[in-house]
């Protein structure tokens, strides 16, 4: 069997028009350090050991950035050891703020990403596999994303 792990670079495409508040957001907000800036693509750095690399790229894309506006919706999570604090921090930033059964906070980024917020340390066992009877909850999760989906096709 071959070995298959996620790594530690991700990319987005933004709307090019959005350039300054993505900047902002990323860097003042999460706390991103530009490693490269240029008028097409900026490289990021969160973190300064254990580093995820994150690549956003400027294009002239229409902006379709409603989360779970079809099947091919994803979100990162953001792990931080004061989560209040963080979430605080997001919501003063003026960000939208994604609904979703699940109790962490989701919010889109300037650009169109959607985050999850967790705690560095919070078990997240009951969010990758049934615990207990979390059958009942898991079903209305994908019920409530595929509703989401088919409203705004």
């Amino acid at each position: 069997m071959v070995k298959v792990i996620l790594g530690n670079h991700a990319a987005v495409v933004v709307p090019r028009q959005e350039r300054d508040e993505v900047r902002r957001f990323y860097g003042d907000i999460l706390g991103f350090r530009a490693t490269r800036e240029g008028a097409d693509k900026d490289d990021l750095q969160l973190g300064e050991h254990d580093c995820f690399h994150l690549s956003i790229i400027y294009g002239d894309v229409p902006d379709e950035s409603e989360f779970l506006r079809s099947g091919r919706s994803i979100y990162l999570e953001l792990k931080c050891d004061d989560v209040d604090a963080m979430r605080q921090k997001v919501i003063n930033s003026g960000v939208t703020l994604v609904e979703t059964p699940d109790p962490h906070l989701y919010f889109q980024a300037p650009g169109g990403q959607v985050f999850r917020l967790v705690g560095i340390h919070e078990d997240l066992t009951q969010y990758e596999r049934d615990v207990g009877g979390d059958e009942q909850r898991n079903a209305e999760i994908a019920a409530a994303a595929r509703q989401r989906a088919e409203q705004t096709s």
